[in-house]
């Protein structure tokens, strides 16, 4: 406990940023118990509707309580995001591990593939991709992963490469150590901490690539309560019913900056190079 309270003391922002990422994931998982209204279900009579003491944060086009559907859209679009940066994490170190540790021809096709990929705005082509699967959750994430995957294939590749030649791997190569054991047991320790604090600051980047996708049509399809859905459908209503795009707008900002934040002190306490 005393060990727990000094961490705490130490890493105060930390801290303080993993409970409101904490009380994000909350929401998310229990999001269908805390919406007050059922998410999918339209009223006619309620079109529009401003904010009140019924709909706290007004209805929609279909009369959809807009905090209801913002609250649901915390599960969807943090679930998207996260199977997103993990799918990212794990296709880079596979690709950035081959490439950094056996090198040789492999590594010269994986790698211009990778600069292939970085060549590209990385929007531009996600749409392109997208576009050519059409929209859906699960081509979001496909699209998003082929564009995004050769960054952290190329930091891998980079800190196998020097780890590579350390006095540590030539002891265990020289001992006979299998090269599955290295990878696993030696290798793969020393570089997942740059990988997740890669993946932690790429949250919120991630999840606003989602939104705008699904803002352009290219993702989340109606009635899927996602935040940039819902500013896709409340556009038209800018003047008439602003709360349709204030409130998704400011969801997106709130969790995109708590994530941010985050993941910029998880790197301070992470990060060997701040010891």
């Amino acid at each position: 406990m005393e060990k727990k309270m000094y961490f705490i003391r130490q890493h105060r922002l930390f801290s303080f940023y993993t409970a409101l990422v904490i009380l994000v994931l909350l929401v998310a998982f229990f999001a269908p118990y805390l919406a007050p209204q059922d998410p999918m279900e339209g009223n006619m009579r309620n079109v529009l509707q401003m904010p009140s003491a019924e709909h706290l944060l007004g209805t929609d086009k279909l009369g959809r309580d807009t905090l209801s559907r913002i609250i649901c859209g915390t599960q969807v679009s943090l679930a998207m995001t996260i199977c997103l940066v993990v799918l990212l994490a794990v296709v880079g170190l596979l690709v950035g591990i081959v490439s950094g540790y056996f090198g040789g021809k492999v590594e010269m096709v994986l790698m211009r593939v990778a600069d292939m990929m970085l060549a590209f705005p990385g929007v531009v082509l996600a749409i392109a991709i997208a576009g050519i699967l059409g929209g859906s959750v699960v081509n979001t994430i496909l699209a998003l992963l082929a564009v995004g995957w050769a960054k952290y294939a190329r930091l891998v590749r980079s800190l196998v490469i020097k780890l590579r030649h350390s006095d540590f791997i030539l002891a265990a190569q020289v001992n006979g150590t299998r090269t599955r054991d290295i990878l696993l047991r030696h290798i793969l320790p020393n570089i997942l901490p740059m990988v997740i604090i890669t993946g932690a600051m790429d949250i919120g980047t991630m999840m606003m690539e989602i939104a705008g996708l699904s803002f352009l049509g290219f993702g989340a399809q109606p009635p899927t309560p996602e935040w940039g859905l819902m500013l896709n459908e409340g556009r038209q209503y800018i003047q008439t019913a602003p709360w349709l795009m204030i409130y998704p707008g400011l969801a997106i900002f709130i969790v995109v900056a708590i994530f941010n934040l985050w993941g910029d002190s998880l790197r301070d306490v992470l990060d060997p190079r701040q010891e």
